[in-house]
Formats: structure tokens, sequence, C-alpha cells
């Protein structure tokens, strides 16, 4: 299989015209869709804006379209995935591979291979790769200012599970948050987190939650972000599952601007919520739709990717990756998702979004979306390029 570098993998998509011919196919859209797409009902988008992507024929800044970017080792087929993210010290990029399993069946507590991964942002040869037999079901994925790579693990065994894990860049293991396989709400315990990412001072956000969007949340089921030391001793939580400001049907990404302010991707409720560091609430942005996952590069440009939008859950809405500027909630540009086709005008798109130093955009993804993609990676190059 040829893979980057080569023109096999890649196909150029016009950036207006296909976009503004579907505000038709989605008003007209059915509701069968496969399982993967049927989540409950949830909170209405209080605005009820139209989405911005279709209606306004944006721009797409990369639309070179490089699907299966990499190859995984040893033959290995690429489960699901949800997490991407840029190495800031020398720009390469870090994925993870739910070691072959597909959505949350839990892949990695039944196969033990490395899911982490570090991988040359041109040529895509793995450079690193770590923590087989340490997850059940990997799910965010940050790399600080040091380089170290931080991994929550959003499902449990009766051993392992519902934790964070922080690696050396060697993939020693730094620092772990959570009690291994337990979970709880009370001070040291997870349930299910979602996300990770560390402020410059060092200090640790977690969002934990990923059941709360569903109609109907399991008991105990949260939606809250928790804040420790760099040391990882607990300061301070806030949120719960609900829909008005600092409340969360499941906070599945987080990312900081430049200021330090905290984005949160609530994806139930279809916005983003922004807080300071010590929870208070800012602001929220409705612009950029039902968000999976969230990246904010030097420059306070803002993706955000929405793997989940159909005619069930944000009728009008397609997926794929909404751009713009973290001082504002406005879209000004979009990549469009995969496979747009009238049985299915929403189209599949990923679950994590990263761009990295020349402005080429990677998608994870996910169980949705993985088929179509043709593997866990999606590499959209930055026109001009």
């Amino acid at each position: 299989m040829n893979k980057p570098g080569t023109a096999t993998h890649s196909r150029t998509i016009p950036p207006k015209w296909s976009l503004v011919a579907l505000v038709g196919l989605l008003t007209a859209a059915g509701c069968a869709y496969e399982s993967a797409d049927d989540q409950g009902a949830t909170a209405a988008d209080p605005t009820a804006i139209p989405d911005p992507a279709v209606a306004a024929g944006l721009p797409n800044p990369a639309s070179e379209v490089m699907n299966d970017w990499v190859d995984l080792p040893d033959g290995r087929e690429w489960g699901s995935t949800a997490g991407v993210d840029i190495d800031p010290i020398d720009g390469h990029i870090w994925a993870y591979d739910r070691c072959g399993g597909v959505g949350l069946a839990g892949g990695c507590a039944e196969t033990l291979v490395d899911p982490i991964f570090k991988f040359h942002r041109e040529t895509g040869e793995i450079l690193a790769s770590f923590g087989a037999g340490l997850f059940v079901l990997p799910h965010g994925i940050h790399v600080d200012a040091d380089g170290n790579v931080w991994v929550t693990d959003s499902m449990g065994t009766v051993d392992k599970g519902h934790q964070v894990i922080k690696f050396s860049p060697e993939g020693e293991v730094l620092l772990t948050l959570g009690q291994p396989g337990r979970v709880g709400t009370e001070p040291g315990y997870f349930n299910q987190p979602c996300d990770v990412i560390t402020a410059p001072n060092g200090d640790i956000f977690v969002s934990d939650g990923h059941s709360g969007q569903n109609a109907n949340p399991p008991e105990g089921s949260t939606g809250r972000i928790i804040k420790f030391s760099p040391e990882g001793e607990y300061i301070m939580e806030w949120g719960r599952i609900g829909d008005g400001p600092g409340e969360f049907r499941t906070p599945h990404g987080m990312a900081f601007d430049s200021q330090g302010r905290l984005f949160v991707a609530d994806r139930g409720n279809h916005r983003i919520q922004i807080f300071d560091q010590d929870g208070n609430y800012l602001d929220s942005y409705y612009q950029f739709s039902r968000i999976s996952g969230l990246f904010i590069d030097a420059d306070d440009n803002l993706y955000a990717i929405d793997s989940e939008s159909n005619p069930n859950n944000h009728e009008g809405w397609m997926t794929g990756i909404r751009i713009g500027h973290a001082s504002e909630d406005r879209v000004t540009a979009f990549i469009p998702p995969h496979d747009i086709s009238e049985e299915r005008p929403h189209g599949f798109a990923g679950e994590g979004v990263a761009a990295d130093w020349d402005g080429n955009v990677y998608a994870a993804e996910g169980p949705i979306s993985l088929a179509a993609a043709g593997g866990g990676l999606t590499k959209y190059v930055r026109s001009g390029n």
C-alpha cells in the first residue's frame, strides 16, 4: 500500500459548490441510519442556528485528502481512534489505535499491542510506540510542552481503566491519576475520562463523563472538569450533567487558547463552553456544531471536528471540520467529511483533530468514520503546500 509522498490516497474536493448543493439533500434526509449514529436525543441548540458550513459556501483550506495516511506495524489493521496531537518540540504527530478494536469494544484489554504511536509528519514513519497492556480504551491524547504524552482510558476492567496516564516521550510511565478499574465521583476517581490537557503552569485538567449525552444517562454518570496540580494532587472540579452554563452532556475534548482560556467540546449540547482556569464560565460558541475534538494552534486558529451530527440528533448539520478563530463564534472555513451522498448528505468524519506547523490537518477516525476513511488517520494537506 502506498503511503505518504504518493498520490494514490489523495483526492481533491472542490471547496464550495458541492457543499452548497447539499442544502436540499440535508433537508430531505431520512432517518434510517446505522446504530453507531443513533445517539439518543439531547438538549436542543438554544440558538436554533443553521449550519454555517452548509449555508455559507465556506472555503476548504486543505482540499487534498490522504486517506489511510500511515500503516501500523506488523500488518496490523487500524481500529478506531479519537485522538491525535502535535509534538510541540519537533512538530511530529502523536496518535493512538485501540489495538484493532472498533467503538467501545475495548480492544486494548484483549490485544496487548502498543496503542500509542509517534509518526513523522512528512513521511509517516513510526518514530516511537508504547503502552501495551496498560489500557482498555484509549480516548484523549495530549502532548505537553516538555513532550510528555498524556492519554485517558475511558473504559475499565477489574484491574485497569478509568485512569489518566502520563508518559515520557520514550514511553516511561511518569504519573497515573485515578484508580485502576474503579469508578467514582469523589476525588481520586474518574467515571469515563474523555480528555486531558495541561496548562502552561503544569496544572492538569481532565474532562470526565462520556455517557451524559445519552437521553437517559446511566446512574452515576458525570459531566465535569477536574483540576489537579502538576504533581497530580486534586485541586477542584466543576460541572454536572445538564445544559446550563457550566453543565455538560459529554465534555468530549479540550483545548487552551493563547490567553489561557479553557475550551471544552460539550458534545451533547452542540456547543463549545469557555472557562478560565478556576472554572468560571466565560462564553459559549454554537457555530462549530456537535463537537468531538478541538485543537487551537499558536495563532489561535480553532479547529473543531464533528463526528456525530445526523438527522436524528442535529438535523440540518453536516459532520466535518469547522475552522475559525478562538476570539469569536464564527466559522470561516470548512473541511468536508468523507463519502457525502444523497443517502448520507452529512457524511462521515473523525473524532480527533490537530493541525501541524504547516497548516496540514489530521483527523483521528472514530467508529462511525473508520470504514469510510479507510484507516485510522487522515491527513488533509494545506492548499499551496
